[in-house]
């Protein structure tokens, strides 16, 4: 079964070099010298696509991209690159040694109108593959749809690096390691939250599809409804070796084999303080965590007294940054404290 191959500086030189580079920074003058920021602002298409050139540089979302911004006809519109859409940066490579490698900080901006329809593509998404240092964070993708093959997300394809404080809202479809947020990978993603359907056949998450080569989610969720064949999950499908924290799950899961609320496969990873609606997912068991109805989902004491940093705030629209998590106490279920 395809899911079991899962579980699968010499002194002197220094010296020199410190030398130079001392050398190197003071002008003849005697002035100190600044070299040039590696900062990329991005503000239009034409900018982000650009990002695929500057791998590890510092990138900044300087306002919000959509369809209306430009570039977007010619790089991410169901019309670009042949009806291939977006081309995701950095997709080919073998990891750890390669992928985007540099930051990225959304700002808080949203990437809207996102799409990708490459059946058959691996490591697919608006990042192919964020590589071993790489750092995401702070981005909206909303409206999207991402259609690949082997590792497929909406944010990124594969992870080997950092995805924080990050939101999706795609319809993702794949065929193996497909998530709502990330497909696939041993990196960090925490505080974060996905909220479109993952189709998949193999590894198919609502948030990630395969954490299984020791990656962890931290504080997440998703709500999107997940559709696969084996090791399905509402928040990860396959968990094989990672590591699940202080995360639910609410939507709809459906498959054949190894199918759970929160997660589908997880012989040897570890699941813990973590919950899924046994209403709203239709599933009654999941390979980790804690199954609870939707009024436990939507009470404070459940998540309380499983250790999460959280507190309850008066309406939807009030937010109380000094926790990762709030919830309108018996009327939602916990949003993170820094959501739009």
């Amino acid at each position: 079964m395809l899911r079991k191959l899962n579980c699968y500086v010499i002194k002197v030189g220094i010296f020199l070099v410190t030398i130079a580079l001392i050398a190197g920074m003071v002008g003849c003058d005697g002035d100190s010298y600044t070299p040039p920021s590696k900062d990329l602002e991005i503000r239009t298409w034409y900018d982000l696509d650009d990002v695929r050139d500057n791998l590890d540089g510092d990138h900044i979302l300087m306002n919000d991209l959509d369809s209306t911004t430009p570039g977007y006809d010619e790089l991410a519109s169901p019309t670009a690159n042949g009806g291939k859409g977006w081309q995701a940066i950095e997709a080919s490579c073998i990891p750890p040694g390669c992928g985007f490698r540099g930051t990225f900080d959304g700002q808080g901006h949203e990437i809207c109108d996102l799409f990708i329809n490459c059946p058959g593509v691996d490591s697919v998404g608006l990042f192919g593959y964020v590589g071993e240092g790489g750092v995401i964070e702070d981005i909206g993708v909303v409206n999207a749809t991402v259609v690949g093959g082997v590792g497929v997300g909406c944010l990124a394809g594969g992870n080997h690096g950092i995805v924080s404080d990050s939101y999706c809202s795609a319809n993702v479809t794949g065929n193996t390691s497909v998530g709502g947020l990330v497909g696939f990978g041993n990196g960090i993603v925490r505080n974060c939250c996905s909220t479109g359907n993952v189709t998949g056949n193999w590894g198919v998450g609502g948030l990630a599809g395969s954490s299984a080569y020791g990656g962890s989610v931290t504080d997440c969720y998703s709500t999107g409804n997940v559709t696969g064949i084996s090791a399905v999950g509402g928040l990860v499908g396959d968990n094989c070796r990672g590591t699940v924290r202080k995360s639910y799950s609410t939507g709809s899961v459906s498959g054949d084999e190894d199918v759970g609320g929160l997660v589908g496969y997880n012989p040897y990873g570890t699941v813990s303080n973590s919950f899924w609606d046994i209403e709203t997912s239709g599933q009654s068991y999941s390979w980790g965590g804690t199954g609870k109805n939707t009024t436990e989902m939507q009470d404070i004491t459940t998540f309380s007294g499983a250790g999460w940093d959280i507190t309850t705030v008066a309406n939807p629209d009030t937010r109380n940054p000094a926790y990762i998590w709030n919830i309108v106490d018996d009327v939602t279920y916990p949003f993170l404290s820094w959501q739009p």
